[in-house]
């Protein structure tokens, strides 16, 4: 087995049972470096899973129609939502992303530079380090599409506030900061019906797509709802 290298730790604010820090990792594969961010032994992200990430960009801008559509990231990650919105988006666009941990945010311009591929420095992108919830809820019909990957989707595994943004009042705070026929867009690792109740009880004209993990259609399948206002 190829040894990993510790690149960098990150504490969660607010902590969780599952130890409440990030950890950054590098393997040197043939075809080049995997990035993997661990949280205690749980893999969060990983540098060849990028397909569903990517799925959350595209499945969204693909449906906006004005020219100059402004969108709001929640969760950077690794990047795969943020580059595979700007390989779509015009250059008119505005693109606002949140990400809780500043660390993130480091790695993306240091030890993962190779990955992210600038895509950070993007005049269309603008960074907020900060809580994507209170952005949403401090906005009125600002946004032409929300797009969350935070956490492990509505069942929120490494902060409990996270929840927050799934519940009934987060729904409506953000149908409220989106524009007319806006799109909410969240990512998850799993289905949940109830979830999907919730949105279509908040007024939301709301689609369920399961899709790949991998950009090769392979893997483990996730869950993207979009949800027009």
């Amino acid at each position: 087995m190829i040894a990993r290298e510790l690149l960098g730790t990150a504490k969660i604010p607010g902590g969780n049972e599952h130890g409440g820090e990030l950890r950054l990792f590098r393997r040197e594969l043939k075809h080049g470096d995997e990035f993997s961010i661990m949280l205690g032994r749980i893999e969060l992200m990983n540098s060849r899973l990028s397909g569903s990430e990517e799925a959350l960009a595209t499945l969204s801008c693909e449906r906006l129609r004005t020219p100059a559509p402004r969108i709001l990231i929640g969760g950077y990650g690794m990047g795969f939502t943020l580059r595979a919105a700007q390989a779509v988006l015009p250059e008119t666009a505005e693109i606002e992303v949140a990400e809780l941990i500043p660390a993130i945010l480091e790695w993306a311009r240091g030890p993962m530079a190779q990955l992210t591929d600038n895509c950070l420095d993007d005049p269309r992108v603008k960074t907020v380090v900060g809580d994507v919830s209170a952005i949403i809820a401090d906005a009125r019909d600002q946004y032409d599409a929300i797009l969350l990957d935070v956490d492990n989707g509505p069942d929120g595994l490494t902060q409990g506030d996270n929840d927050r943004l799934y519940s009934m009042a987060g729904l409506s705070a953000a149908k409220a900061a989106l524009r007319k026929g806006g799109i909410l867009a969240i990512w998850s690792s799993a289905s949940d019906a109830a979830f999907t109740r919730r949105l279509q009880q908040c007024g939301f004209a709301t689609e369920e797509n399961t899709v790949s993990a991998r950009a090769n259609g392979k893997g483990a399948r996730h869950m993207i709802w979009l949800a027009q206002r």
